[in-house]
């Protein structure tokens, strides 16, 4: 209206920061990696799970450890109000890790009830308030496994994290990821643990102010988490520290050698990494993580990671089910593969180009019928000039331009150009949908 001011102009709206649109042809890759983890999942019988991304936030207070940083100051929380006034809301979450969620499927569901192991994945969202950074989002993509049963199934046994181990081996390989170490510890049982942080702590003490500020919390609140610093400055004084295999008991050491006697034996390369511990607090015995080659992935080298965890179970309310599992960052692991984004890319067998009134009708036809045929099929428009619709389907990366006019629906045959070459013949319709679908030399 006359005399009103105009409105401001209002501001652009973007992504959260933290978190990021996965756009092509980045998403085909995304895609191309969780086809290769489900094929290999599936040769290895594990069946997915798709747990809440909302959950409890005791479940993670109980499962997770109120003391690690994960609960203590990365956690998306906040009181639901959904109920009635009167009453105090649930505090939720949204999920930082699956792992507690998973158990408590387990245990909601009473799996173990089935025969067998209980062997599931996942793929999907964690949420994190942290500072991001290369390859790190507040919201973030994992993909992951758990193995959960009773003692009676064999859940203990070194033989399923080495299964585990060798899995995850096969996964990288098949991604075409060369150059990987496995790094491997035992961070031992309750009790082991228990001993070894009275001697951290006393190993602490005389050190501990000339470390970073995490550091001197942590050598309060949990003094196994030092290990998970990354300060250069703080490493020398790390290097000085008791190691947990001194502290091991003897089915913990027994477990141990017998999960590297069977990576020895399947050919499957480790390192020992004495200071490797998880950021957990569920983990017991096998801890492990993936390094792809160095340089690609900045601070945060781990690739994935992983570990037993035997009494989580029982921590929520559970029967006794010791269990192994692993996480790999999803984000981080397309990073270091983008060099084949382009390489996996859907991309169109044709391009049908249909030139004249009326055309639209039968390019629209003819791609239906390639299409059921599992031909990738783009379409142009009749109002297109020829030279046009060519220009479109090379920038898309197309194979043939298919030319649909009315001669050619009138002969049955279509005109196919193939596009790298500039070679041109006339190809008759019912053996078009083999000609586009066969391998190009």
């Amino acid at each position: 209206m006359a005399g009103q001011e105009p409105k401001a102009k209002s501001q652009q709206l973007r992504a959260v920061r933290g978190t990021r649109d996965i756009l092509p042809p980045e998403s085909a890759l995304w895609n191309f990696v969780e086809a290769a983890a489900r094929d290999v999942f599936r040769a290895y019988n594990f069946h997915e799970i798709r747990t809440p991304i909302l959950e409890d936030l005791g479940l993670f207070q109980r499962a997770v450890g109120e003391e690690t940083d994960v609960v203590g100051k990365e956690m998306f929380a906040w009181e639901d109000r959904a109920r009635a006034e009167s009453e105090k809301g649930q505090m939720l979450a949204l999920r930082p890790e699956n792992t507690a969620g998973v158990v408590r499927a387990y245990i909601e569901h009473k799996l173990w009830e089935r025969p067998g192991l209980t062997k599931v994945f996942y793929i999907g969202p964690q949420f994190r308030r942290e500072r991001p950074q290369k390859g790190r989002y507040r919201q973030f993509f994992q993909i992951g496994a758990e193995v959960i049963g009773p003692p009676a199934n064999g859940s203990e046994s070194a033989a399923v994290d080495a299964e585990l181990l060798e899995l995850l081996a096969t996964f990288l390989d098949r991604l075409g990821i060369s150059g990987w170490t496995l790094e491997l510890n035992s961070i031992g049982c309750a009790s082991d643990r228990a001993r070894f942080n009275d001697a951290l702590k006393q190993a602490l003490s005389g050190v501990v102010e000339k470390m970073c500020v995490d550091c001197k919390r942590r050598a309060v609140t949990n003094p196994l988490r030092v290990f998970d610093c990354k300060v250069p400055a703080d490493q020398p004084i790390i290097e000085t520290l008791p190691k947990i295999a001194d502290y091991l008991d003897e089915p913990c050491r027994a477990h141990f050698a017998a999960v590297r006697e069977l990576l020895d034996a399947m050919s499957v390369a480790y390192t020992l990494n004495p200071r490797l511990v998880r950021g957990l607090d569920y983990y017991t015995r096998t801890a492990f993580e993936f390094i792809p080659r160095s340089g690609t992935l900045g601070a945060q080298n781990a690739i994935l990671g992983g570990g037993r965890y035997d009494g989580l179970s029982e921590s929520l309310g559970g029967p006794h089910a010791p269990g192994i599992g692993f996480a790999i960052g999803e984000d981080r692991l397309v990073m270091s593969l983008t060099e084949s984004a382009d390489a996996v890319a859907v991309k169109p067998d044709a391009y049908i180009a249909p030139l004249g009134s009326g055309m639209n009708k039968e390019a629209a036809k003819l791609a239906r019928e390639l299409r059921h045929h599992d031909a990738v099929i783009e379409m142009g428009d009749e109002g297109f000039k020829l030279k046009k619709s060519i220009e479109t389907a090379v920038k898309l990366g197309a194979r043939y331009v298919i030319i649909v006019g009315e001669n050619e629906v009138k002969a049955g045959a279509f005109a196919v150009k193939r596009l790298d070459s500039g070679e041109q013949q006339n190809v008759p319709r019912a053996e078009l949908a083999g000609f586009l679908t066969r391998p190009t030399r």
